[in-house]
């Protein structure tokens, strides 16, 4: 079997390290925020080329507090993409403002600025590209367009550890960016986290004090908050990560440069493309192939796990049916979770094991 995802394979390469950072915690006694936190916040900011890194307990809990602290609330509009996963629109519900949805480009799955200033309206208040799977958002337009109406833009950087645009980090380039550390990320904690990135003074004040019930300083609650504080030990974990995160990205890219050379003239699938002007990252290795669940039935069956990054857009998922939209509102999203499947792709994954994943869907005699 080769698995979508070895986590058990990634402690085992840096086990020595991760336990005498837990251990440290554990002997310490700071819990919840405290040192490592601070310095895991310190020495994220510095890798996203940013001014500030405000850790919190999930990248959902960032992307909240970044659409707060630009100011969203009831009434306000926030415009994102369909195709993601559903906490980039979970967040902007729960400032109490909607969600308002543009298209994707069909080569990078991320939002289409050709499609972006048709959706703002007087009342629209923050725009969210997603970097989806690695690969940024086209962010030079998307700029843009917001600066032109003086709309703040909060990046989507969930899934974009590392991803650069025109040799801009993900996150250093709007107002904010939101990252999450849900385990199988590039970057991973052992359970959950998230953390925002921010060059604004006071948009970091503001994240920092809503992630901790408000306070000002012990006691003094100067704002409503929340409790979205990051533990300790989650802090010491993702710095022993951060260490080998740039091994990790360029194992990734090998491989997703491994797949697309093999793959080049498939008659199955379709590779994913990185753009001369981007840095993929390759959290997720996406084909697109007219037949989806066959070819996922097919591989299951020769011992190859594969993922689905995402089967219904967020626009049709029953939950935000309140929302109004039909099938067919935006087909290019709709056309990508028909399509795409996720082949295995992580750091300790061999070339012998991404030639099998390629032998494996070539092989298949369906018609593709």
């Amino acid at each position: 079997m080769i698995p979508f995802l070895d986590l058990k394979a990634q402690y085992a390469s840096i086990k020595g390290e991760v336990d005498a950072a837990v251990l440290g915690v554990l002997a310490s006694a700071q819990y919840v925020l405290g040192d490592e936190v601070a310095a895991f916040e310190r020495e994220f900011a510095a890798y996203c080329d940013a001014k500030h890194a405000i850790a919190v307990n999930t990248g959902t809990s960032a992307l909240h507090l970044s659409l707060l602290a630009a100011g969203v609330g009831p009434g306000d509009e926030v415009i994102t993409v369909p195709f993601t996963f559903v906490a980039s629109v979970s967040a902007v519900c729960y400032t109490g403002a909607t969600p308002v949805f543009v298209d994707i480009e069909p080569t990078t799955f991320t939002m289409d600025p050709a499609k972006l200033e048709a959706a703002i309206t007087a009342r629209t208040k923050a725009i969210i590209p997603v970097h989806l799977y690695g690969q940024m958002a086209d962010m030079a337009p998307i700029m843009e367009i917001a600066d032109r109406y003086g709309i703040p833009v909060i990046e989507d950087a969930c899934q974009a550890h590392g991803s650069e645009y025109k040799k801009r980090r993900a996150g250093s380039i709007g107002i904010s960016g939101c990252f999450s550390f849900y385990p199988g990320k590039n970057l991973g904690a052992c359970g959950e986290g998230g953390i925002v990135v921010t060059n604004d003074d006071e948009h970091a004040k503001t994240i920092r004090m809503l992630r901790d019930w408000g306070q000002e300083q012990r006691y003094h609650h100067t704002l409503k908050g929340f409790n979205y504080r990051m533990d300790g030990i989650q802090g010491a974990i993702l710095r022993v990560k951060l260490r080998h995160l740039e091994d990790w990205t360029e194992a990734r890219r090998d491989h997703g440069r491994h797949y697309s050379a093999l793959l080049s003239g498939s008659r199955q699938v379709k590779a994913p493309t990185e753009l001369a002007d981007r840095r993929h990252v390759y959290h997720i290795y996406a084909v697109r192939t007219r037949d989806r669940d066959g070819l996922q039935r097919a591989l299951q069956a020769e011992g190859v796990q594969t993922g689905l990054h995402y089967p219904i857009p967020v626009h049709l998922q029953k939950a935000h049916a309140d929302l109004g939209y039909k099938a067919g509102a935006f087909p290019e999203s709709e056309a990508a979770a028909r399509e795409v499947l996720s082949l295995p792709i992580y750091p300790e994954m061999t070339s012998r094991q991404v030639e099998q994943v390629v032998a494996a869907v070539e092989q298949e005699a369906y018609v593709a």
